[in-house]
């Protein structure tokens, strides 16, 4: 690879979600102080909204690390699953050992049972449920049922919802309207402005251990946010596929033709136009 060329010490532009990576986007500081707001105003559900590649996932472990030791947190994956796995899986990352072979009814009263637990001892309950767009309908209204545990204070369980735009167009359906109705906050996940690639860009590098000069022109720079729409994921993507170009011909510096290279080869990626460099 070409790290020793660049003087890395560890690939920049990886596409799994690292939170050691995190740089403060406007759009996600906003969605972050949101989440924030919500948690801390004891509102049942929060929906988080964006495209593929947009950092919903990394978005998701900002806001699980952010929190601190009054609060229990519960992180579901993959939500795909009908109503009773989904409350299994839920008892699980509550630490419920006594789970299977429960019944739907017996399984949420030992739910609430240790949610209230929770409450007893000043610890508040979050539920964090990524690709929230692959849940069935009826796992959907399950869940909005689950929400209904509360004391007459507060609610004994907040649910955070990421999912891609499918999500909106699913809680727009007539049979989850109820849960539509109790979604209080709500942020929509948009690309990196332009005037941002260049010092997410820099970011990136300065904590993989780059330490020189830009390795992306100017020019380059405008390309990547072309052909990426902002999309820090297609960034990331077009920026390592940019530097193995660059390093395949012994050079130091992305000019706007290893963009154009990387852009061919990445699908979703968008025409870059004609720059010069």
């Amino acid at each position: 690879m070409y790290l020793n060329h660049f003087g890395l010490t560890e690939l920049p532009f990886g596409i799994t979600p690292d939170t050691s990576f995190i740089y403060s986007i406007q759009y996600h500081q906003e969605a972050l102080n949101t989440l924030l707001l919500a948690l801390d105003e004891g509102e049942g559900f929060v929906k988080i909204s964006g495209e593929v590649g947009t950092g919903k996932t990394l978005l998701c472990r900002r806001l699980l690390q952010t929190l601190d030791d009054g609060w229990v947190s519960a992180y579901l994956p993959n939500p795909n699953l009908n109503a009773d796995t989904l409350f299994l899986a839920l008892a699980e990352e509550l630490g419920i050992m006594d789970a299977n072979g429960l019944d739907q009814y017996h399984l949420v009263r030992r739910i609430n049972h240790v949610l209230l637990e929770h409450a007893q001892a000043k610890r508040r309950v979050v539920v964090c449920i990524d690709e929230a767009q692959a849940m069935p309908v009826e796992t959907l209204e399950a869940l909005r049922l689950l929400s209904n545990l509360e004391t007459e204070k507060r609610k004994l369980l907040q649910i955070v919802l990421f999912g891609q735009p499918e999500l909106d167009e699913k809680l727009h359906r007539p049979e989850v309207r109820q849960l539509l109705q109790r979604i209080a906050f709500h942020y929509r996940l948009d690309g990196l402005r332009k005037s941002e690639t260049g010092n997410y860009i820099a970011h990136r590098l300065r904590v993989a251990g780059y330490r020189g000069d830009g390795l992306f022109t100017p020019a380059a720079l405008r390309a990547l946010h072309r052909a990426s729409g902002g999309t820090p994921r297609l960034i990331n993507i077009l920026a390592h596929k940019s530097l193995l170009s660059v390093f395949g011909e012994g050079r130091q510096m992305a000019k706007v033709r290893h963009v154009r290279l990387a852009r061919k080869d990445t699908e979703g990626a968008s025409n870059v136009g004609w720059f010069w460099g």
